[in-house]
């Protein structure tokens, strides 16, 4: 901050919505970003879409979210190519339709080690530099099940709860270091030209990386 060198704002789980729209508005913000999904090609248009409306950098990587290998590879990738990230996204979601006494039990560690551990793996990836420096954010995409879970979607449910839970406690022990952990819980379906239009949600994530020290919110509902 404040060396002349360009800040990078890494997207893990650039799909469609929120993501991609994550993307677009730290690039509005001044940010190089970073998109990754598990299929990077489709991330390529987008990139180019920033790159000609903002003028900033912006690169599509391949990245299986639920694996912490290949979290760690994304982030030295981009590291060397880009450089460190300022900003980090988790935007990444298994959400699959199923009851508490239906769905497997494979499939509820499933979603829980993309859902929750994905976001706790970039956390320990990104945090000891952001201490070293005195600053950085790394923002969770968080849901209203968080709040009001639903039987139809129980493993979701349990693992927005549980993501909110580990916002909290990395704001906690990492707050005083400067880093700002924080959630954006999504209250609604997301829709284009509506208050649940992702460009609208978008600016959230972005208010909350300019937040100051002191000031940090850990949460917005936004609803």
């Amino acid at each position: 901050m404040g060396d002349g060198v360009s800040e990078i704002c890494l997207v893990v789980g650039a799909g469609p919505g929120i993501g991609r729209a994550v993307g677009m508005a730290f690039a509005n913000a001044g940010l190089d970003v970073a998109l990754a999904s598990r299929n990077p090609a489709n991330l390529e248009p987008h990139c180019r879409e920033i790159r000609r409306e903002t003028g900033r950098s912006a690169r599509a990587y391949a990245v299986e979210a639920g694996s912490g290998d290949s979290l760690q590879a994304l982030f030295d990738t981009v590291g060397a190519e880009m450089g460190v990230p300022e900003v980090v996204v988790f935007n990444a979601a298994h959400a699959h339709r199923g009851r508490p006494t239906t769905v497997p039990v494979d499939q509820w560690l499933a979603d829980f080690r993309l859902n929750v551990l994905g976001a706790l793996t970039c956390a320990q990836i990104a945090a000891p530099g952001m201490r070293a420096r005195g600053h950085g954010s790394i923002l969770l995409t968080g849901g209203g099940f968080a709040h009001e879970p639903s039987a139809l979607y129980a493993s979701l449910s349990a693992d927005k709860a549980a993501l909110r839970s580990l916002t909290y406690s990395l704001a906690q022990e990492l707050g005083g270091h400067g880093i700002h952990v924080a959630t954006v819980t999504v209250y609604g379906l997301l829709q284009v030209g509506t208050h649940f239009d992702p460009e609208k949600i978008a600016d959230e994530y972005v208010r909350l990386h300019q937040q100051t020290r002191g000031n940090f919110e850990i949460e917005v509902v936004y609803k």
